[in-house]
């Protein structure tokens, strides 16, 4: 073998070319970055500077970005506003959202009861929805790649999203022989018809839900049956067009407090006063469901909002990813062949290196004001999140803190390893492209390979 550079660790740099000359993982593309984060000294490498999917990985970016931009403390706005006149809403009533990943149909709810505090008792208008701080384009770069693909985690991208941009089907068994009791969440977004049947206990659930684009609604055939001993059946599937879903529901939730509604549901600007107002969770909160969840929804979410804070208005998918791009270029991460396009790392759309990605990781625990929001939000080895069964021994159980990525030919693994005497940690970047079929040997391989690292941790 050639002579290591004087600075790469013998036994951890041998480790890391085992892992790319592995027989196992033959016709796999391996890149791996091992840095130390105070000194940026390389204890080992291989294929550092292999552009590679880095799928989930991207979140890694991502966050960091947010916490950049938008910093920990940053709050998503979403309004209700009009022209109030005695008891009515004079006009049009709107909501306005600002890319909030994370409103609920509960907390319309008490917006919805915020209104009524004013004595509120009708809306003249339109029930309007104000879109403008996103552009048009909903589904996010990268995701018309399985345009069948109807699972919560291909949901679209809008500035005022609900529940996710999903819609939970709830089944409830009712009298057997008897229909069962079909909810659909949110409200007044979903026009079904077919009915489902409350079988004899200990049957199986035989419940269809074929869910279509119903002009700017959504339609549902329900059909089958539901075991009468049965306990309460969600099923979620995503919007297909997102923009009017919360006015839908902002129309149902006003009709269901009693306020009468005259027009319809359209899209529009917010214009009058702030009639109610909702705040998220601060970011650094919400980038849990990044780090831990590995949730794409809320990553293109907090991704696209880069665009509208950071550079222009409406928020672009390009133009969020010229701002994660020049952060890279202020961490000294930008390595050629990095591309960035999309926030969640779903389908085939970014390249990353595992040089871009250690030293990315370098730069946040370096910076004083992302280092404790950007490690809180990864998964702890052993603990919870994504890594809640992995990293369990003592020497990495809660000191290993890390992004998984999953795809159906990629395995990732990038984070930290933590030292003891308040020295800064060991950043890692482990990433395996085209290892379909081989994903549990890649995953373990990984895993070893930060076990070694955090041995070494432990002892130097």
């Amino acid at each position: 073998a050639a002579a290591q550079p004087p600075d790469k660790v013998p036994e951890l740099d041998a480790a890391a070319h085992a892992i790319a000359s592995d027989r196992a993982l033959e016709g796999g593309a391996i890149g791996i970055a091992v840095l130390d984060v105070d000194s940026g000294r390389m204890l080992a490498s291989v294929n550092e500077h292999l552009a590679l999917n880095p799928a989930s990985n991207a979140k890694l970016y991502t966050a960091a970005a947010a916490l950049a931009t938008l910093h920990g403390e940053h709050r998503y706005e979403t309004t209700l506003t009009g022209r109030l006149d005695g008891d009515a809403v004079a006009g049009p009533l709107a909501i306005r959202g600002f890319g909030d990943p994370s409103l609920t149909t509960a907390d319309l709810w008490d917006m919805v009861q915020d209104l009524k505090g004013f004595g509120v008792k009708r809306v003249d208008g339109d029930v309007v929805v104000d879109q403008r701080f996103f552009d048009e384009q909903t589904t996010p770069p990268a995701f018309e790649q399985q345009p069948n693909e109807w699972a919560g985690f291909r949901a679209p991208v809008s500035a005022v999203a609900l529940d996710e941009n999903c819609i939970t089907m709830t089944v409830r068994p009712g009298p057997v022989g008897g229909s069962a009791r079909v909810e659909f969440a949110p409200p007044g977004f979903v026009d079904s018809e077919g009915s489902i049947k409350t079988a004899e206990g200990g049957g199986a659930d035989t419940v269809d839900l074929a869910l279509s684009g119903n002009g700017s609604r959504m339609a549902a055939k329900v059909s089958g049956a539901i075991a009468g001993d049965s306990r309460v059946v969600r099923y979620t599937r995503r919007a297909e067009d997102p923009r009017l879903l919360a006015g839908y529901a902002l129309k149902a939730l006003l009709e269901k407090a009693g306020v009468e509604v005259k027009g319809d549901v359209k899209l529009g600007t917010a214009r009058g006063h702030t009639l109610a107002k909702h705040l998220s969770e601060p970011l650094s909160s919400l980038l849990y469901a990044l780090g831990k969840q590995s949730d794409n929804f809320y990553a293109e979410m907090v991704f696209k909002t880069l665009g509208g804070e950071g550079k222009a208005h409406p928020a672009k998918s390009v133009d969020s990813a010229e701002v994660v791009t020049k952060l890279l270029e202020r961490a000294g991460a930008l390595d050629a062949g990095v591309v960035i396009k999309n926030g969640s790392g779903l389908f085939d759309a970014n390249r990353v290196t595992a040089f871009s990605t250690a030293m990315l990781l370098r730069w946040a625990w370096r910076d004083p004001g992302v280092q404790p929001e950007y490690a809180a939000q990864l998964s702890v080895g052993g603990v919870d999140g994504t890594l809640h069964k992995r990293f369990r021994q003592e020497l990495t159980r809660r000191r290993v803190r890390a992004k998984t990525g999953t795809l159906d030919d990629v395995i990732a693994l990038s984070g930290y390893v933590l030292r003891d005497g308040g020295r800064g940690p060991l950043a890692f970047s482990i990433l395996f492209n085209h290892v379909g079929g081989k994903q549990d040997g890649a995953r373990h391989a990984a895993d070893k390979l930060v076990e070694l690292v955090a041995r070494y941790a432990a002892h130097h």
